[in-house]
């Protein structure tokens, strides 16, 4: 792969895991004892029934958003790990080189489109 795209891509991805963390701090706790895994806060807008009723779906919606986040905090890290042992941009399944068109859409792609497709269409 192409030394400047590689870079590109790094800077991507670092920028990404940037916004994420900063995104995860505004209602999660970071857990100390598992690596890339948050914690959400329970919110607490007060005691009435219809701010129980509330603090229960905000902090329902947040442990979706939470999960959504922590997944794609943990393909960023998994690709970063990845270049810098050097075996970036190898599909997981079929030892193939992913595209570099599909690598710059998608920086934490582990699979090429024909896997993935394959994978999807199960």
């Amino acid at each position: 792969m192409n030394k400047e795209i590689l870079e590109k891509i790094k800077k991507d991805l670092l920028e990404r895991k940037t916004q994420i963390e900063a995104e995860l701090a505004t209602f999660t706790k970071k857990d100390e004892f598992i690596k890339d895994n948050y914690r959400s806060d329970f919110p607490d807008f007060g005691d009435k029934e219809d701010e129980n009723a509330e603090e229960i779906a905000t902090y329902t919606d947040n442990l979706s958003i939470e999960y959504s986040l922590e997944s794609t905090l943990r393909d960023i890290n998994k690709a970063l790990e990845k270049i810098a042992k050097g075996n970036y941009g190898k599909c997981n399944y079929c030892g193939q080189e992913i595209s570099e068109e599909r690598l710059l859409a998608r920086p934490a792609s582990s699979s090429c489109v024909e896997c993935k497709e394959k994978l999807t269409s199960q």
